[in-house]
């Protein structure tokens, strides 16, 4: 099993500790939900995660405790250790989760009570699942590109356009929409959530990926939805997508972080039994030269992704640079570790259905989602040719 020593590290308290004990014997006690999810219909896996994640009490940490959540306000860092601890045994497993997190972050840091009390506790128990819908076809990572648009009707707005790449598109139960103001002429941002049985709202379309979970487009047309709909700020919808990002990119470094170990375990496990030219593969110094590479980079992933969740739990309000450092190193060091493992295990890797063949899937799309790498160095670039310092308030 993975190494655990990293939770000797000052980042975390005995709660930490404790939660990361009791997950991976809940892990190992419920192996048949992992290997169900790759076996059912992705949908029905989905459904059936997301009730038995909330069953157990899992969904809490997405939550504030008044909603029916673990603390006060979110701790990434339990967010992240769940993540990481997840996606080392599966990886729909760990999407639903996150996307519990996601779909309901901007709600839960910037919505009105009225919001939360309608939308976070079904969340938290697992009733009810939730969507962030951001992307468009023409404005994914150009947030400026959007189109989508939302315009004040006596006391409702009117919501037009396409979202794609939505988590959950068909299965969720209500979403978050990030719109353009239609009547200013700064055409400034608004967040709306959106009930998916709303009849302005239609799924036009399912969009079938290399590791399977559930993606569509989002279609709304003359979609209606009430003034107290509103999520955060009238006109501060960009705040909010950027606030709610901000937490979770770090929890994405943690979910690569767990691609990883569970990709350098798979590594260890094949080279002690597998030998080559007389001698474990493990004795070759070829073998052992890129499994010093694979620890270490490691190592370093998880100390930028547990800095960053340490500085937002600690009291900084922003952490784009350390987040965007977290998920840019984490994200792209376990493409090449999950790229190694395949090679150390050479043709066992490359099997259908093996693990080191499903992580190979998994991890792609971690460099892609919630600000593609190329996106991540040119936040941090910003960051540091500014001066920008992140600190404490």
């Amino acid at each position: 099993m993975a190494d655990k020593s990293y939770l000797a590290w000052p980042f975390f308290d005995d709660s930490h500790r404790n939660l990361a004990d009791n997950l991976e014997a809940w892990c190992a006690a419920n192996e048949s939900l992992f290997l169900d999810s790759h076996r059912l219909p992705v949908d029905e896996a989905c459904r059936q995660i997301v009730h038995t994640l909330g069953s157990a009490g899992w969904l809490k940490y997405v939550v504030p405790k008044t909603y029916g959540g673990i603390h006060e306000r979110l701790d990434v860092r339990s967010l992240c250790l769940i993540r990481e601890s997840l996606a080392q045994h599966s990886g729909l497993v760990e999407f639903c989760f996150a996307l519990q997190g996601l779909g309901v972050g901007p709600i839960t840091l910037f919505g009105s009570d009225a919001l939360k009390q309608k939308i976070l506790p079904n969340i938290a128990a697992g009733k009810s699942i939730g969507a962030f819908a951001i992307s468009e076809k023409e404005a994914g990572s150009d947030l400026n590109a959007m189109t989508t648009s939302a315009r004040r009707v006596g006391d409702q707005y009117l919501i037009d356009g396409e979202k794609t790449w939505i988590s959950n598109a068909g299965i969720a139960d209500h979403y978050v929409v990030f719109c353009r103001m239609a009547d200013e002429k700064e055409r400034r941002f608004i967040s709306l959530a959106v009930d998916a049985g709303n009849p302005g709202l239609s799924i036009p379309e399912r969009i079938e990926v290399m590791a399977p979970h559930p993606l569509g487009t989002i279609r709304l047309r003359d979609c209606a939805v009430t003034a107290d709909s509103v999520v955060g700020e009238v006109s501060k919808g960009m705040s909010v997508a950027l606030g709610t990002l901000d937490i979770f990119r770090t929890t994405v470094g943690a979910a690569a972080l767990g691609f990883s170990r569970r990709a350098l375990d798979e590594a260890l496990a094949h080279s002690t039994e597998r030998t080559a030219f007389g001698q474990p593969l493990s004795a070759l110094q070829i073998t052992q030269a890129k499994i010093a590479d694979m620890a270490t980079a490691i190592d370093a992933s998880a100390l930028l992704v547990y800095r960053a969740a340490w500085l937002r739990d600690t009291g900084a309000q922003r952490i784009n640079r350390e987040a965007g450092m977290a998920k840019l190193h984490a994200t792209e060091s376990a493409q090449w570790i999950v790229d190694n493992a395949v090679q150390l295990l050479g043709a066992k890797g490359v099997v259908a259905g093996a693990t080191v063949e499903r992580l190979y899937r998994e991890v792609r799309a971690l460099r892609i989602y919630e600000g593609a790498s190329e996106i991540q160095k040119l936040i941090i670039a910003g960051q540091v040719l500014s001066g920008t310092k992140q600190g404490h308030n």
